[in-house]
């Protein structure tokens, strides 16, 4: 299957394939389970191989349901899902897209990074390619291995994983969790997937230390050395996967900026940790802006953090206050960075390349509460995986100052979380407009219930990946990102936004990727990068080609 034949049909395929017997059962693209008719059975050369009794996919489904509800910690459910994924993709799919607000906490943020932790530990079976720092020169025929063919490739190199640090090898859960969200929240069908690790070492010492690691047993490769396996490996994914979409995943700051910028003219590349964090942020405060009924060029916004999303977030916002007729100049000054220095200000001579656009000229400030006080934020959004950071005086400030502070805790894991959804709305006096990275429950107080939602990238790239694949677009471009952030806003209705829900409902996913795909599919036919004629109906061409789990 490639992406130009790409269909609607139900998965998986069993009837057009010549496997039979054992080969079926263990493809885990092809099994049912105990779900193959009794025809199939005889069709396939399964008579015999399974027990008796046919169940329905629904009936799996429950059976899967009440065995994992079991289960009494999340990595055992991750461990559970894993091994379902591996034996049968379309019950897998089945049940995280039907259950979408339970699971992808399990397959994804939070309970990932705890998987990536131990990944050593849970190791059942390999999934996804890994190409290591000792492959040099032999990169292109390592993918031919791959057996399909690939239309999105989330790649990582393990340096930065969610708030953790540098888990190597180990990073692999990432890749492989985002693509299952894109599969299961955009129907991007999991034979175009493919999740890659490039090991190139590692710098932390417990891993090396340890006897389950599953990665080089040296340090990361750096400089030239480094540039070199990139260089490789983008060359050669293009080559053996002409027009294949490549999302650059949690590389570390000093990586992440210069190779987007080396790449995103040159392949269909983006970052999703500086470009799609920042759309869904930039969503969020659209969002809030509709409670407020304030203007983006009136806001100022102070990041705890000034790394890859800050940095991200703040290029879009001030391209969006730009686009409404400032200066790109002046709309940057609507933004300020906070880093583990203090505020950066012009006057430091320790600023990386990208935190320089936003180096304004103000005294020196080393504690974020005093930043808080002197600058007089409407919106702070935090980054920087630093728990706790937005403390009961940093809120009580934010309202003192504010009648509807926005307070957006985006780092995750949760125990990286500037602070709980409990937090901001009592230290508020349940005046802020809150977003999360991780997910939090409703939260009560004085009578009123506030429903916070995750200011979660599965909100924007599964979509942003669909339409590039249904536009066979041959570059992502940051108006794109624009685009999205516009899109996911315009579907967040009136009934989230009375409970102080900044996002749509979750379970509403697969809407909001088929039009943030068919926006993005939009954009590529008007800027002329697609690779086909514009279809008579965009959204129609875009919910053609997603994925359905169901049989």
């Amino acid at each position: 299957m490639t992406p130009t034949d790409l269909k609607s049909a139900r998965a998986p395929d069993v009837h057009a394939t010549e496997a039979r017997g054992l080969d079926v059962l263990r493809d885990p693209m092809l099994n049912r389970g105990t779900g193959f008719t009794e025809e199939e059975r005889d069709e396939l050369g399964l008579r015999g191989l399974l027990p008796p009794h046919v169940l329905s996919q629904d009936e799996q489904a429950d059976r899967v349901l009440q065995n994992l509800r079991k289960l009494p910690e999340p990595l055992d459910k991750f461990v559970a899902l894993n091994a379902l994924h591996d034996r049968n993709e379309a019950l897998f799919f089945r049940v995280l897209c039907d259950h979408i607000d339970e699971m992808q906490p399990l397959v994804y943020t939070p309970t990932v990074g705890l998987a990536c932790q131990k990944f050593g530990q849970v190791f059942q079976r390999p999934r996804g390619m890994f190409i290591g720092a000792n492959d040099r020169g032999q990169i292109a025929k390592m993918l031919r291995n791959w057996p399909y063919q690939a239309g999105i490739i989330v790649v990582t190199d393990g340096e930065r994983i969610l708030g953790l640090g540098d888990l190597g090898a180990n990073g692999m859960g990432i890749p492989v969790g985002k693509l299952s969200l894109y599969a299961a929240c955009a129907g991007v069908h999991p034979r175009l997937c493919l999740p890659i690790t490039l090991d190139v070492g590692t710098n932390n010492g417990a891993l090396l230390d340890d006897p389950f690691y599953i990665g080089l047993r040296q340090r990361r490769i750096t400089g030239a050395a480094y540039d070199e396996l990139i260089e490789e490996f983008i060359t050669a994914a293009q080559e053996v996967f002409p027009g294949v979409l490549i999302q650059f995943e949690d590389f570390a700051n000093h990586n992440a900026f210069r190779l987007l910028k080396k790449y995103r003219d040159r392949a269909c590349t983006f970052n999703d940790d500086i470009q799609g964090t920042a759309a869904v942020a930039l969503a969020g405060i659209f969002s809030a802006l509709r409670i407020t009924g304030g203007k983006l060029a009136d806001q100022r916004i102070l990041f705890f953090g000034a790394g890859e999303a800050a940095s991200g977030i703040a290029d879009l916002i001030a391209s969006a206050i730009a686009a409404q007729g400032l200066s790109e100049e002046d709309a940057r000054t609507r933004c300020w960075l906070f880093d583990s220095r203090g505020l950066v200000v012009k006057s430091r001579t320790d600023l990386a390349e990208h935190k320089l656009a936003y180096a304004h000229e103000h005294a020196k400030i080393g504690d974020f509460l005093t930043a808080v006080k002197t600058l007089k934020p409407t919106a702070i959004i935090g980054v920087a995986a630093v728990g706790g950071t937005f403390t009961r005086e940093v809120l009580e400030e934010m309202a003192r100052i504010n009648p509807q502070p926005i307070v957006f805790a985006l780092s995750n894991p949760t125990s990286q979380a500037e602070c709980t959804a409990e937090e901001a709305y009592r230290w508020t006096k349940g005046k802020a407009l809150f977003a999360c990275g991780s997910p939090f429950d409703p939260v009560t107080l004085n009578g009123q219930t506030f429903v916070p939602r995750q200011g979660n990238n599965s909100y924007i790239f599964p979509g942003v990946g669909l339409g590039v694949i249904a536009s066979r677009a041959s570059r992502v471009t940051d108006g794109m990102f624009m685009t999205a952030a516009h899109t996911l806003a315009h579907l967040v209705s009136e009934s989230d936004l009375a409970q102080g829900s900044l996002y749509p409902a979750l379970p509403r996913i697969r809407e909001v990727s088929a039009n943030i795909a068919a926006a993005i599919a939009d954009t590529a036919y008007k800027q002329g990068l697609a690779g086909k004629p514009k279809p008579k109906s965009v959204m129609d061409d875009v919910q053609s080609q997603m994925y359905d789990p169901h049989y």
